[in-house]
């Protein structure tokens, strides 16, 4: 499987032998290119990007004596903007506190690439206006109509990721590790420390089409802000965005929201690049207009609480509510307090062990409050100018992801797989299989009794029914989905395209003199044989009451 063509030539990885675009081929681990058949290897891939960078910094450097440009710190969040020597700045547009002015050094670090504007502070603060009557309910659109002026355009830091990625990827209700590879094509990392990372993430995504080479010429009009991360920080920031751009898919695959998605992007080709963004900041009042698109990003000004419960607590809750309302049914429906205060107080008790069952798989989860805020946006906006100047609106760029593929090693060679775990068959057989042992002497009496059903004697029975009633459910919610998720069925994806299941060898440790001698064993070895025999008596004699009656 390869991944589509890409558009962006200034990020494409190029064929040695005839220098056309390669794309990246998952299965193969290599860039393949489709015209010659070329390979060109991961490492071959980012040394590739490090000689581009090396061309670019001495351009750079030439080129910024070209510019009389200056740079200012902020003595409050640290903040760096670079901009022209006329530039009239006071305070940061970050934080608000002063700015120490000094002349501008070149820096080898500075970005390669960059999307230039392609609206202006203008346009970006009609766009903002134009949110803030939409919105005009909403405390943070009050707050911003007095301050739509300040909004300033900056290009601020990014690192473009391109590549090859792995993942290692779970389900924190268990289900056991899997592993992944795929390609990402287009995800920009944020290198700002002192900006609001899911307020910049929320106004993506940028068209790569227009992804150029910088030059200084880009920022006059316009500031530039260096980046002011810590290594280790911008680190996790890439490892945490690959693994969310590849959350979607493994969700759906392993079936839960609840994930933990572990990215290896050691072999991704990283760019530092510049993003168009007209920022606005004062305080807590913060909002964010997409320079290419126009699309706008808001921040609450107060903060959410999101309580996370610990599993019996869970329990707890969902058994009261289910005691709640079986209470007003049976009261609806005409029976006495005491009758409705009994019959809710036995499937009060029923539920609540059933729920224990059902949530006892998620005992990792504590107790804990986190605090987040919530980020308001303008949507699937986007703006193109036309041939008469004005902005028309026009489909979003989208987000390009090759789905992940996933791979297990079977019989010591690494498969590409496919993994289901409920599906409809399973779940009818499990639910089969649960009224056959529910039923198993009824079952078994109507042989005895020659199918006469209105001979049978439930009552026989209700030994069984006491026990194997509350078991089963517990069973189903408990050990059925652990089947489900610790052993799910696995399909090998042949080279042809099609697929086969794969099934797992039985123990050859275990034979059949093997099972025999354990059967024996039972039978026959007390105590453990006593128990054996007083259950199959019970058993016989209860399929025996169903079937003749008492």
């Amino acid at each position: 499987m390869k991944d589509d063509m890409s558009t962006n030539k200034i990020a494409d990885i190029h064929c040695p032998n005839c220098g056309a675009p390669a794309a990246y081929d998952i299965r193969g681990g290599v860039y393949a290119c489709q015209h010659c058949g070329g390979k060109v290897t991961v490492g071959a891939a980012q040394e590739e990007k490090r000689g581009f960078r090396e061309l670019r910094q001495n351009r750079l450097r030439e080129s910024s004596g070209n510019y009389r440009l200056r740079r200012a710190s902020c003595s409050g969040c640290g903040a760096e903007v670079v901009f022209e020597e006329n530039e009239a700045l006071a305070n940061c547009a970050f934080c608000g506190r002063a700015l120490v002015r000094k002349d501008y050094l070149y820096k080898k670090n500075l970005p390669e690439i960059v999307i230039p504007f392609r609206i202006t502070e203008e346009e970006a603060r009609e766009c903002l206006s134009r949110w803030c009557e939409e919105h005009h309910g909403k405390k943070e659109a009050k707050l911003l109509k007095g301050k739509i002026g300040e909004m300033k355009g900056f290009y601020l830091p990014y690192e473009f990721i391109r590549g090859p990625v792995s993942c290692a990827v779970r389900r924190f209700s268990g289900g056991g590790a899997h592993s992944c590879g795929g390609f990402i094509d287009e995800v920009f990392v944020n290198c700002s420390e002192q900006l609001d990372n899911l307020l910049l993430d929320a106004m993506e995504p940028f068209d790569l089409d227009e992804l150029t080479e910088f030059d200084f010429a880009y920022v006059a009009g316009h500031h530039l802000k260096t980046d002011h991360i810590p290594g280790k920080e911008l680190e996790k920031r890439v490892r945490e965005e690959v693994g969310e751009s590849y959350a979607p898919t493994v969700r759906k695959v392993l079936e839960t929201e609840a994930v933990q998605v572990e990215t290896d992007v050691s072999n991704v080709v990283r760019m530092p690049a510049l993003l168009p963004v007209y920022y606005l900041a004062d305080g807590d009042l913060m909002a964010a207009v997409n320079g290419q698109t126009g699309k706008v990003s808001v921040r609450a000004i107060k903060e959410s609480h999101y309580f996370f419960l610990p599993w019996w607590l869970k329990s707890v809750f969902a058994t009261a509510a289910i005691g709640l309302v079986s209470f007003l049914g049976f009261s609806l429906f005409g029976v006495g307090l005491q009758e409705s205060l009994f019959f809710t107080g036995a499937l009060a008790f029923f539920a609540f062990i059933v729920t224990l069952a059902a949530y006892s798989d998620t005992d990792r989860l504590k107790f804990r409050v986190e605090r987040g805020r919530k980020i308001f946006t303008s949507g699937d906006e986007s703006f193109v100018r036309g041939v008469d100047g004005k902005l028309t609106k026009t489909t979003p760029p989208e987000r390009h992801i090759t789905p992940p593929i996933f791979f297990k090693t079977l019989n010591g060679k690494r498969e590409e797989v496919e993994i289901r775990f409920s599906s409809p068959l399973r779940f009818v057989g499990m639910i089969l299989a649960a009224l056959a042992v529910l039923f198993l002497p009824v079952i078994v009496a109507l042989f005895l009794n020659g199918f006469h059903f209105s001979e049978l004697e439930l009552g026989g029975s209700a030994v069984w029914f006491c026990v194997f009633v509350p078991v089963i459910p517990i069973y189903l919610l408990k050990f059925g989905r652990i089947s489900l998720y610790d052993r799910p069925w696995i399909y090998i994806l042949l080279p042809d395209g099609t697929k086969k299941r794969y099934r797992e060898k039985r123990n050859p440790n275990l034979t059949k003199k093997d099972i025999v001698k354990t059967v024996l064993r039972l039978l026959f070895k007390p105590p453990v044989s006593l128990a054996v025999w007083f259950g199959i008596a019970s058993f016989c004699t209860m399929c025996y009451l169903t079937a003749f009656g008492f």
